[in-house]
């Protein structure tokens, strides 16, 4: 055993040997890390490979799960990819390592997240008829057969809540259907006379217990409650001179509008706005800054059905699926910014991005 020497005034601490160290066991090693004040941990994340990985261990996750600000992230997919990229939102730098998923999840349509659950559609080996429930860190799954074949859907949204999760989902014969993860079923509802959706990559939004969309022109905003099954119209008048529309809503029961302003479908604007359920109005919050404006512009041609929004531990991600940058802004701090390109991006990738949040939870039951 070798001493290391601090000072006269202190009593010599011993040093562990490499060889032990190198000699304990993975599970061990974890066990002992995960002991590590929360603090201390981060701090020590950019030493190796190891470390940064050590943040997906179920048993690291399941020690700090009471932490919500130890890792969140925003996870991009793309069709040509193999794996699924990560941007750390707590240390706002890209992580140098995939997901782990398997081989065939890889080449499976992601289509919704909810916390740390994956939805995905076409299951390998379930003759394309099923959804997959995936929990990346318990690896826990579940298959969930379409409620009729052939199926056709849209805007597909997974919801989850303290004892479970539920499936939405708008069929082509337009019924709404929703699957409930405790009772194991689908219950089919009528749809709705309007067609939802100005982008086919927007979800629907949960605000008080409902799930909100908007229609085309001319712009209505909607709701699906999750209870009975009922659609309603939000009585309250949009802005004016709307090109298009999307929303986010945050966890504490505050839904936002952003939107484009213009005119012949050109967006000379574009800007954020709070429902005031007291006042029943939109009440403008905030405008894109006017050269992040441009650019946003520039990059979707203003095709704006490749433009879809979601909320992200206090920021609304506003996202174009043909570029690979997220427009954000940071609800608290009313301040606007860029999300860089991947640096391991490959060039050719021109379109194909599709962003998720991505919450880590041991815990979140399929």
């Amino acid at each position: 055993m070798d001493l290391a020497i601090v000072g006269n005034n202190h009593k010599p601490s011993p040093v562990m040997d490499r060889k032990i160290w190198s000699k304990i066991p993975v599970e061990l090693l974890e066990r002992i890390l995960s002991l590590l004040p929360l603090k201390t941990f981060l701090s020590l994340r950019s030493t190796c490979k190891y470390f940064r990985s050590l943040i997906f261990s179920p048993l690291f996750i399941s020690k700090h799960t009471n932490s919500p600000s130890i890792c969140s992230f925003l996870l991009l997919s793309h069709p040509q990819a193999t794996h699924y990229l990560l941007y750390d939102t707590v240390l706002n730098t890209w992580r140098n390592f995939g997901l782990p998923l398997s081989r065939n999840l890889s080449f499976t349509p992601l289509l919704s997240t909810a916390s740390c659950l994956l939805s995905f559609s076409a299951v390998p080996d379930s003759s394309n008829s099923a959804f997959l429930i995936y929990n990346l860190l318990s690896r826990s799954s579940r298959t969930i057969k379409y409620p009729e074949f052939p199926f056709a859907f849209e805007l597909l949204t997974l919801i989850t809540n303290s004892d479970g999760y539920k499936l939405f989902c708008l069929s082509s014969n337009n019924h709404a259907y929703i699957y409930d993860s405790r009772a194991r079923n689908w219950t089919r509802y009528d749809g709705i006379q309007r067609t939802l959706g100005h982008s086919y990559h927007q979800q629907g939004v949960l605000f008080n217990g409902s799930l909100y969309f908007t229609t085309r022109e001319p712009f209505l905003v909607v709701n699906f409650q999750i209870q009975t099954g009922n659609w309603e119209v939000l009585e309250v008048d949009l802005p004016d001179e709307l090109t298009f529309v999307r929303l986010a809503a945050d966890y504490s029961n505050r839904l936002f509008m952003f939107g484009g302003i213009g005119r012949n479908g050109i967006s000379k604007h574009m800007k954020i706005w709070e429902l005031d359920e007291k006042e029943q109005k939109w009440e403008e919050i905030e405008s894109v800054p006017e050269m992040m404006c441009r650019k946003f512009g520039s990059v979707c041609y203003h095709n704006y059905e490749h433009i879809y929004c979601f909320w992200h531990q206090g920021m609304i991600c506003v996202c174009c699926y043909n570029w690979p940058e997220v427009l954000y802004y940071k609800v608290n701090r009313r301040t606007w910014h860029w999300l860089p390109k991947c640096p391991s991006l490959p060039l050719k990738w021109s379109c194909g991005f599709k962003w998720f949040s991505f919450v880590p939870d041991l815990y979140a039951l399929v």
